[in-house]
């Protein structure tokens, strides 16, 4: 009986001993496996924060393409005049745009414009036309600095050869509102109610020794770094009534732009008196049918003292007009297949302008000054971004220029 405890004891101690043993060697086992996933893990975890890091440098890619903005416009034509002897090609302007969101509230914007195709010796041109950033504030005040466009009319807002019908712009936005015309400073724009909007803005004036009997205020105008010794301060209002696209669209604005004439280039010309600009414009369309119209008056106060120290025959009071009428006729059965986007419009326009309309003592007005002119065309537009136009003006009762043109912006 004791042999058989005995022999039963030792068995135990060696199932014990061998439990042990294999208990050593899993925990041998099951530690190396640990360190295989852990080495698995890491290098799992060094893909991964390549691929991350692939990824953010994409993203970063991504996001500067996303906040670039590129584009442009031009325009070409052909000008055939009476006596046959001024005939001419020209590619008129082509402009570069370049913008940049710097935030969702920081706009970056400009315009590169080359007239002519080239420059040398005093032809073309070569200039920022627009050169600002916006500063997105809210929907009631904004601010904007910089090089922006003078908010007058309605073609020197909105000057690119698809938002107008005729091949060249108004007569009247050629002297009375010299477009293109810009201005550097600083201002303020937004929205006043849901139906008005405003700009305000205080920067470079005008220099009046450029001021012109027949050319108007043209010449005033500041292009390179522009003298601010009498600055402009210039102010718009538009009012939106009414805003149904499937009824009536009417926008109605005003503004007016007042400066010293003592400035020129780097500093003052020397040139006495003020300007003092006030226009008033409106577009209607409704269905097929558009009107536009634009006026315009401008005094030059002491524009005698002006005659006197630059004898230009400068009108202390200038004024005009113009009315346009244009009809969207493109049959509906056309736009199919290519011009799907396909539109035209016919169109006229009355303007009426004298840059001599009252003139100081003891000056006599220029008759060249005034001119009445109507131009009438038609305007297709292949798409919405590329239009082709012929057009036709009449001076004073007369045919004197026929146009040929195509416009792009994109």
């Amino acid at each position: 009986m004791l042999l058989r405890m005995n022999l039963n004891k030792s068995r135990s101690l060696a199932a014990a001993a061998a439990l042990a043993c294999s208990g050593v060697a899993l925990a041998q086992v099951q530690e190396e496996r640990m360190k295989q996933l852990e080495n698995q893990v890491q290098g799992l975890q060094q893909k991964l924060d390549v691929a991350l890091g692939e990824l953010g440098q994409h993203g970063q890619r991504a996001d500067w393409t996303d906040r670039l903005t590129l584009g442009g416009y031009g325009e070409s034509k052909a000008i055939f005049t009476q006596s046959s002897d001024e005939d001419f090609l020209d590619h008129n302007r082509v402009v570069l745009y370049l913008g940049y969101r710097f935030a969702d509230w920081i706009d970056f914007h400009s315009e590169l414009e080359l007239e002519h195709s080239f420059v040398e010796d005093g032809n073309g041109e070569l200039a920022f036309e627009q050169l600002f950033t916006d500063l997105h504030l809210d929907e009631y005040y904004n601010v904007r600095v910089g090089r922006y466009p003078v908010p007058v009319g309605i073609t020197n807002l909105r000057h690119e050869p698809t938002t107008f019908y005729s091949v060249q712009r108004p007569s009247l936005d050629d002297v009375m509102i010299p477009t293109t015309w810009w201005q550097d400073g600083i201002g303020v724009y937004g929205r006043l109610s849901s139906q008005v909007d405003y700009q305000v803005y205080i920067g470079s004036g005008l220099d009046g020794s450029g001021f012109d009997a027949v050319e108007g205020i043209r010449g005033g105008r500041l292009e390179e770094r522009p003298g601010i010794n009498e600055p402009g301060v210039t102010g718009r209002v538009d009012w939106r009534p009414w805003s149904d696209p499937k009824a009536a669209n009417l926008r109605c604005g005003a503004s007016t732009f007042i400066s010293g004439l003592d400035n020129a280039n780097l500093g003052t010309s020397g040139a006495p008196g003020t300007l003092e600009l006030y226009a008033a414009d409106a577009q209607l369309r409704s269905g097929d049918l558009e009107f536009a119209g634009v006026y315009v008056l401008e005094r030059v106060r002491d524009a005698s003292a002006l005659n006197a120290a630059f004898p230009n025959n400068v009108a202390e009071q200038m004024q005009g007009f113009y009315v346009e009428v244009a009809c969207h006729c493109l049959p509906a059965a056309w736009r199919t297949g290519k011009l799907d986007d396909a539109d035209a419009v016919v169109f006229v326009r009355y303007e009426d302008f004298d840059t001599q309309d009252r003139m100081p003592p003891g000056l006599t007005a220029d008759p060249a000054g005034e001119r009445k002119e109507v131009t009438t065309g038609l305007a297709f537009f292949l798409t919405s971004q590329f239009v082709a136009k012929a057009d036709m003006r009449l001076r004073d009762g007369e045919a004197d220029e026929w146009h040929l043109g195509i416009g792009w912006r994109f």
